[in-house]
């Protein structure tokens, strides 16, 4: 998230009880609407729509038929590859159902965590839809460590809530408990989340006990196998992927979850400033799949209910 999985302060908040864990029990891994029937439009896509929300679309999305949809395909539950190469996944789910209200497909396309906002800015998607965490820095496009402006920022529809974990190998936990237990030791993060923001603000406060060694990676797939081969003392990252990691890795023996959540935050879907036609048409349609009960099915299926939220909000992030 995986991968600036996402927040700026530093303010404690549990979301739900690790009970939430169970978000891999019994995982249907199906895959996401991206087929098109042999006219070469997208298959079921109008006669289910919704017509307040499709209405709202830019007219260009209406002709072609398609959302581009910029994604970290790597982060399991959120966003992922099936054994047989099918994107699945909290996301994915949501985007089908989205497009069904709007008459379109939404085109999931991979690219690494970091370079999405700029795929944004430079029209290669049209939205940004990969465990996301809405924050002012990435509404007004200011980097998160110097605070200076880096680019146009975006607008977000929220539409989950999520905290960020820490977890170690099973049964070694080399006395990690809290943010401030990190200092001296390694930590295994994905480049530009909200994880490798928290590792990076806490390293400075640590003083005599050590600055926090952080490795950093494309995704959060590369952070957990550091982790596992012994090559960091714990890992980081959004509480529903670390828990995902937690309960399917090695069948469940090769990691743990430690202390609790911090830092709860909407992930937003994200565009570019400026395309309100867009973000109001997908606002519309979450609004209509949170009304509709679909929105709940599918927050159920991957086991994340305490994330859910009840209704959609535009820029709700701090």
């Amino acid at each position: 998230m995986t991968a600036s999985t996402k927040r700026c302060t530093t303010a404690k908040a549990r979301i739900a009880a690790v009970g939430a864990i169970a978000v891999a029990g019994s995982l249907l891994l199906t895959g996401c609407g991206d087929q098109t029937d042999k006219a070469g439009k997208p298959s079921g896509a109008t006669k289910a729509a919704d017509a307040s929300a499709a209405d709202l679309l830019p007219q260009s999305i209406k002709d072609k038929g398609v959302i581009k949809v910029g994604s970290d395909i790597a982060y399991p539950p959120v966003e992922f590859k099936d054994k047989s190469g099918k994107i699945v996944g909290i996301d994915p789910d949501l985007g089908a159902a989205l497009g069904k209200q709007l008459g379109v497909t939404f085109e999931f396309q991979n690219g690494t965590f970091d370079t999405l906002i700029t795929g944004l800015r430079s029209k290669r998607y049209d939205l940004a839809m990969s465990a996301m965490t809405d924050t002012k820095d990435r509404q007004e496009g200011v980097d998160s460590e110097t605070k200076k402006k880096v680019g146009e920022g975006v607008d977000f529809i929220d539409y989950f809530t999520a905290g960020v974990s820490i977890y170690t190998k099973k049964g070694d936990d080399k006395g990690i408990k809290t943010w401030s237990d990190l200092c001296g030791k390694k930590i295994a993060v994905q480049r530009g989340t909200v994880s490798h923001d928290l590792a990076k603000a806490e390293s400075k406060k640590c003083g005599s006990k050590g600055t926090i060694a952080i490795e950093q990676f494309d995704n959060d797939l590369e952070a957990q196998t550091r982790l596992r081969a012994g090559g960091a003392d714990a890992g980081s990252s959004d509480f529903p992927v670390a828990a995902y990691a937690v309960k399917t890795s090695g069948g469940g023996n090769d990691f743990q979850l430690v202390g609790e959540q911090v830092e709860a935050a909407p992930y937003g879907i994200a565009v570019a400033k400026g395309n309100t036609q867009l973000r109001d048409a997908v606002k519309a349609a979450l609004d209509a799949i949170i009304k509709n009960g679909e929105y709940d099915k599918i927050i159920a299926k991957w086991g994340v209910e305490a994330g859910a939220v009840t209704e959609a909000k535009i820029n709700g992030g701090s």
